[in-house]
């Protein structure tokens, strides 16, 4: 027996799993989950926390476990928010043309960008000869101001000499941590892989960071366990692994919610929408496998070279900010993108203070525009190169959560607040669906009286005819619970149009999309209630998804079944569908994958990629092709810690007609191995 600790760092919340298996891994019964705030200042902190508590809970000695694995957001998050170290770009065979595209070049920023000549052919044969003396000359001045290396060459990944010849070089002169190229992608377009070996080095120093203190963490509790880190396509790596690699793992929370849905429902296709604190994560399984995005994972702005999962994100989840918009006259719920800290909540960390503030508000007869709401630091994010007007309101913000109303005086203020809450300086408190749920009676874990005095405020503002939005608080927070559940369908609708290959916003916003919505909405509101809606009309439209399903979250249960009757659709929400993500961390397999190709560059010469000499025989040039693939596949496991490897190779083999003669274009073999990771008895 052995036992498994899987743990997920969310936006909102950091969750923790034991898994009970047998020694092989296989098998698995929930013995413990506890979930923990997410320290976004320093994940390791929330981390400890999640698996302190998951541990006690289980009342199992710690050295019982046997393995360890973390999905993180913290690669996604560094790469969104411009975080990470300054790298320098050694670009072999790049002209100033390459430079300039796939946003290599905005990516850079103000980091240093050498160039030397060199470079191969796209059949692998050197197009310049590697000159290595203008690298040479500043390696001293270049080291003292960076904390790692990209190194991409032209066509490296048809031959890796020059960038191999670089990588020695700067190991040898500075040991600073350097990235290759040929290591994170075999395919073409050279700048767009030097943009993810960029994202790759910057990301070093973060993942190391994170990875040392969580195993210091775990120590301290007497947990000595290989840990695992899980990739953004859901496969799991180890930690050093992931220390080179750290491109690798962007998206690997989502990737993670997608191997526990298939994990705890068994279904095979479906569509997953794991809803969360901040966001709403929507993807789907097929042939039991997570969707991987085609074209590479786009993240920060910029599309990568990294396999991960389609993953579409919408700013949805319990956080969401409250708030009315629609026209004077129908005013609706809106929710989110923005995150709030919830009432709730506030009030039970921030103390009385907030509710003696709620009850001053309340009493008043002006509606202030900021009513129940507040800010307070976050003790995260730099203060540097703040405005004028930025420092005089975050010196007036404190540790101790302030009413908007009393820090806010104009439109200036206002947009100062802003960017002060995207640079991670300041969090502002509000109005959000988890109040609801705590005064519908869902949630109880945080201050209920709070919420219903901030769902008060909230309903007083006035429509267009001068009368209150809704003064029930009870109603009000269920208007709150049907907005989300209809906003939870339509973001899995859009993600459906879109992997049909549709644009997915004009598509839901279309009336006819809309009017089903409605109308399905109304049955359910009202099931055997006024047909005159149905009437009125001669044409009933339908629309519904070709697959189940399936709701993750601490909130799926509340949220996605009735999402599910909109999409006219089965819905399945598992009994552990709160920790999905931490399950999915555990239960994964090393996966990996490497490609060799075969090319003509003339008639009877068969060139393949990582061996110097031609063949002159198509079928002895595949088959060493594929030892090729299968040896560097393996290798590429062990590395990532698999054990019990099985491997498989696939040829795709391209020929074509010339002047009646049957030539090869070109082979691709791609090797995968897979294999449980180590688990310790």
């Amino acid at each position: 027996m052995a036992l498994l600790l899987g743990i997920d760092t969310g936006g909102t919340f950091t969750d923790a799993v034991l898994l009970k298996t047998d020694d092989k891994g296989s098998g698995g019964e929930v013995v413990a989950k506890a979930k923990c705030l997410t320290t976004r200042h320093d994940f390791a902190i929330g981390i400890a926390g999640a698996a302190q508590q998951v541990i006690e809970l289980s009342q199992c000695d710690p050295s019982m476990v046997g393995l360890v694995s973390l999905s993180t957001t913290l690669a996604t998050n560094a790469l969104v928010e411009g975080q990470g170290g300054r790298v320098a770009l050694i670009a072999i065979g790049f002209e100033d043309r390459d430079l300039s595209n796939a946003g290599l070049a905005d990516a850079m920023g103000n980091d240093p960008i050498v160039v030397l000549q060199g470079g191969h052919t796209t059949h692998g044969s050197q197009a310049k000869p590697l000159v290595l003396s203008p690298l040479d000359e500043q390696l001293d001045a270049l080291s003292a101001e960076v904390s790692g290396f990209a190194v991409a060459g032209y066509f490296a990944v048809r031959n890796p000499e020059h960038e191999l010849a670089v990588r020695d070089l700067l190991l040898a002169r500075t040991g600073k941590a350097v990235t290759c190229s040929h290591e994170l992608s075999a395919k073409l377009n050279g700048p767009k892989r030097a943009l993810t070996t960029v994202l790759n080095a910057r990301l070093v120093p973060t993942i190391t960071r994170l990875i040392a203190a969580t195993k210091r963490s775990l120590q301290q509790q007497n947990v000595d366990a290989p840990l695992m880190i899980v990739r953004g396509d859901g496969a799991l790596v180890s930690s050093d692994f992931a220390v080179r690699r750290p491109i690798e793992t962007i998206l690997s929370g989502p990737a993670a919610s997608l191997v526990g849905a298939r994990y705890l429902t068994g279904v095979t296709n479906a569509f997953v929408n794991d809803i969360g604190g901040t966001t709403s994560d929507v993807a789907m399984l097929e042939n039991g496998r997570p969707m991987l995005d085609p074209y590479g994972a786009r993240v920060g702005g910029f599309r990568t070279m990294v396999e991960a999962v389609a993953m579409h994100t919408f700013g949805l989840g319990g956080d969401s900010e409250v708030s009315l918009g629609g026209s004077a006259l129908r005013p609706q719920i809106e929710l989110g993108p923005r995150r709030l800290v919830p009432i709730s909540l506030l009030s039970q960390e921030h103390g009385e203070g907030i509710m003696d503030e709620l009850n001053r508000q309340l009493k008043s007869t002006l509606f202030g525009r900021n009513d129940g709401r507040f800010a307070f630091r976050s003790g995260m994010g730099l203060e540097a190169d703040l405005s004028q007007n930025e420092q005089r309101l975050f010196d007036k913000i404190s540790d101790t959560a302030k009413p908007l109303n009393s820090l806010l005086d104009g439109t200036l203020q206002r947009a100062a607040l802003t960017r002060l809450v995207g640079r991670g300086l300041v969090q502002v408190a509000g109005l959000t669906p988890s109040d609801a749920l705590h005064v519908l009676g869902h949630h109880n874990v945080w201050n209920v009286e709070a919420a219903t005095k901030a769902l008060s405020l909230f309903g007083r503002q006035r429509d267009g005819s001068g009368q209150a939005f809704c003064p029930d608080p009870l109603k009000l927070a269920d208007a709150i619970l049907t907005r989300v559940q209809r906003r939870s369908a339509e973001v899995v609708l859009e993600t459906a149009f879109q992997t049909d290959g549709k644009e997915g916003r004009d598509e839901l916003a279309h009336p006819l999309v809309q009017e089903i919505l409605d109308t399905r909405q109304m049955d359910i509101e009202s099931p055997s209630g006024d047909k005159s809606r149905e009437q009125r009309h001669t044409i009933r439209l339908d629309l519904k998804l070709d697959r189940p399903l399936v709701g993750l979250g601490a909130s799926a249960h509340i949220y996605h079944p009735a999402a599910a009757q909109l999409l006219g659709t089965t819905i399945n929400v598992p009994d552990d569908a709160d920790v999905a993500n931490a399950i999915g961390a555990v239960v994964g397999q090393v996966l990996m994958k490497a490609e060799v190709t075969v090319s003509q560059p003339t008639e009877g010469r068969f060139q393949v990629t990582g061996i110097a000499t031609p063949f002159a025989d198509e079928s002895e040039a595949l088959m060493q092709a594929e030892t090729l693939a299968l040896a560097k596949v393996e290798r590429l496991a062990e590395e990532a810690g698999a054990k019990q490897v099985e491997m498989n190779v696939v040829r795709d083999v391209k020929h074509a007609q010339i002047e009646s003669r049957d030539m090869l274009i070109e082979a691709r073999i791609l090797a995968t191995a897979s294999g449980r990771p180590p688990i310790v008895s």
